[in-house]
């Protein structure tokens, strides 16, 4: 079986996982987390780091930190896990979604403004995929209209827009660390500001909203989405080989490109020019005049024991948020086919171009074969 996923962990993360152990120290206490938001952070480009459990506490986290609150919208796309929506909606906010683009499955920037409102506090750009969202209109709209923007950096590692690391660009950004991303702690993820009063807000939020100068007394509720310091010992391993990892994605990433542009019917994510991405999935979507969605290329996969995911469903078609009277009636086209013709490949750290052979040649025995 060729995995989906298989990250690398044969740096240092036995090592300080011993030490954490030996020390004691494995809680969020220890001393490896603070050492972790102070690494990623600078390795960003961010002054401020708040380490939390998970990709989605970070984005509600995030949220929080930037003042969003009961009865504001945040702008996001259609096409996005579900997190997106779900850290707006505990917060008592409202998700307002914008279509993808064609070409690179993000955002569509030039919806943003037809979507704007009185109510409107955050816009949620989402780099999918390890591309960077075309961040100069999102910030100028912002800029404009006085609003915050968060962004979602949980698939973008070391991803670049015009020479600035993802995540550095809006106001505050939330990110991911499940093992499927380039950087894993297994679990975890973080809040990165340069902003000092949103970083407080954030390492608030995370710690049950504790009151410094009282313990256990609270004006605010808050949430224990604190990072252990197992977890960031992992991180810090992960993170001192964060250039090498980037380098891999992106060879296996145009060996990719380079097999896939030799199969008809096959579109894969473009690339900006002013971009740089990091291949955190290596993605396809289905011309429908091959006759086949993306179901029918994963059941064909998965005969031949390569493991392959679907694309997101878009938000307005999660029945869960219909039933919470969200997006009903709503419809947006480019997410509507990308979700039935897209899927993602192997994609983790350890593939060889061995594989990826293998991989490009069972996508076009499969496609020949239905």
């Amino acid at each position: 079986m060729i995995p989906v996923n298989q990250p690398l962990l044969n740096g240092r993360e036995k090592e300080l996982l011993a030490q954490c152990i030996e020390s004691g120290w494995i809680s969020s206490d220890g001393p490896f987390v603070s050492e972790f938001e102070r690494r990623f952070s600078a390795y960003i480009g961010a002054n401020h780091g708040v380490a939390v459990c998970n990709g989605t506490a970070a984005l509600e986290t995030a949220l929080f930190a930037a003042g969003v609150s009961k009865g504001d919208e945040v702008i996001m796309p259609a096409f996005t896990i579900i997190s997106c929506a779900l850290a707006a909606i505990r917060l008592g906010a409202i998700p307002v979604l914008v279509d993808a683009e064609p070409d690179t499955w993000n955002m569509n920037v030039s919806q943003i403004e037809a979507r704007l409102s009185s109510k409107t506090k955050a816009i949620m750009p989402v780099h999918i995929y390890g591309h960077p969202v075309d961040m100069d209109p999102v910030m100028a709209i912002a800029k404009k209209r006085n609003l915050i923007v968060v962004e979602d950096a949980a698939e973008a590692h070391g991803a670049e827009y015009k020479g600035r690391k993802c995540g550095s660009i809006g106001q505050i950004s939330a990110w991911s660390f499940y093992a499927n991303k380039i950087i894993t702690t297994g679990e975890g993820g973080m809040v990165l500001t340069s902003d000092p009063e949103m970083a407080a807000r954030a390492a608030s939020y995370r710690n049950l909203c504790f009151r410094p100068e009282k313990r256990f007394y609270h004006t605010k509720l808050g949430y224990n989405f604190r990072l252990t310091n197992l977890q960031a010992a992992l991180g810090l391993a992960q993170l001192d080989r964060v250039d090498e990892f980037i380098q891999i994605k992106r060879r296996l990433g145009e060996y990719y490109r380079q097999g896939l542009r030799k199969i008809k019917g096959i579109k894969y994510q473009v690339e900006k020019p002013w971009a740089k991405m990091v291949y955190w999935m290596y993605c396809i979507e289905l011309d429908s005049a091959l006759g086949l969605n993306a179901q029918n290329m994963m059941e064909g996969l998965k005969e031949k024991g390569i493991g392959s995911r679907p694309f997101f469903l878009g938000l307005h078609e999660q029945p869960a948020l219909h039933d919470l009277g969200l997006f009903k009636g709503e419809h947006y086209p480019v997410t509507e086919r990308i979700a039935q013709q897209g899927l993602y490949l192997p994609s983790g750290m350890a593939l060889t171009e061995k594989q990826v052979d293998e991989v490009v040649v069972s996508v076009s025995d499969v496609i020949r074969r239905i």
